[in-house]
């Protein structure tokens, strides 16, 4: 058994670990509530970026522009989103899991898959894999970013995908649903899938060119869904951190108490053994 000395050490160290992951705790809530309103204010216009995209696709010629056509998949671009940091619970495996689990269906199908990764938690693992093509790494992409910092990314992936170099760009996120709830998702950005309803719209008129018109909207509106997906990772990184903390420090609290009750226990036996050494000296020396 530990000394009373040890246990007492023992206590100290975890009070002061708990101290620090409540402070994260709090850190972290903070973040969250904005990140959260970030997340949530623009989703709205990024469902009817996708919806008008889905509703183009629908209403034009499927050759009218390059990313509305649709061919075999040989060649795979996989944008994948993590943290730049740890300590977030599950946030970063959960991903980096989906990611795995998409690698392994496409070694099996025979195409190759290449990567653009966000935070440093996909580039360290990935790091690891043995025969994977990464394009791009980004790191320390601020919650504030202007999509023109995400131009790098958004344009490698679409411009192989303009070059025939891929045949499908799709994004590995965290899907924001509320402070406990977050879901992995795989979404396809290109090519533009055809409408989930069967639903007719009404026809558009396109001024003063169909080819016009869509040069200027379409990568403008699919960026707009890979700037959703920023936001939702972060939002969902804040919660998952807040949570992570959460436990640690409610863990912590329980250790110290069953420390404490230890080390009561410990000094008591201490002291009882004392005083019967002392009784029993006392006997001895009558």
């Amino acid at each position: 058994m530990a000394s009373v000395q040890q246990i007492k050490r023992r206590i100290t160290s975890v009070k002061s670990t708990r101290q620090i992951t409540k402070a994260m705790q709090l850190v972290a809530a903070s973040k969250l509530r904005r990140a959260q309103t970030a997340a949530e204010q623009p989703r709205v216009y990024s469902e009817t970026a996708r919806h008008l995209l889905a509703q183009l696709k629908q209403q034009t010629d499927q050759n009218a522009h390059a990313f509305f056509k649709e061919r075999p998949i040989k060649n795979r671009t996989l944008i994948v989103i993590t943290s730049d940091r740890g300590l977030a619970g599950a946030y970063n495996s959960n991903v980096l899991k989906k990611l795995v689990e998409q690698l392994k269906k496409d070694s099996a199908s025979g195409v190759k898959t290449k990567l653009f990764l966000v935070g440093r938690q996909a580039a360290k693992f990935v790091a690891r894999l043995k025969d994977i093509e990464v394009s791009g790494v980004f790191q320390d992409v601020t919650e504030a970013a202007h999509r023109n910092e995400l131009r790098a990314l958004i344009s490698g992936a679409f411009d192989a995908f303009n070059a025939d170099q891929t045949d499908s760009v799709e994004i590995v996120y965290t899907h924001f649903i509320s402070t406990v709830t977050q879901q992995v998702r795989i979404k396809q950005l290109l090519p533009i899938t055809k409408p989930e309803t069967e639903e007719k719209f009404t026809p558009i008129e396109f001024e003063p060119s169909v080819g016009f018109v869509l040069d200027q909207t379409v990568l403008r509106l699919i960026e707009v869904q890979v700037f959703q997906a920023m936001l939702d990772g972060f939002a969902s990184e804040h919660s998952m951190r807040m949570l992570a903390m959460k436990n640690a420090t409610d863990n912590a609290g329980e250790l110290a108490d069953d420390l404490t009750l230890v080390y009561n226990n410990a000094r008591q036996a201490g002291i009882t053994q004392e005083l019967a050494e002392i009784t029993g000296g006392a006997e001895a020396m009558k």
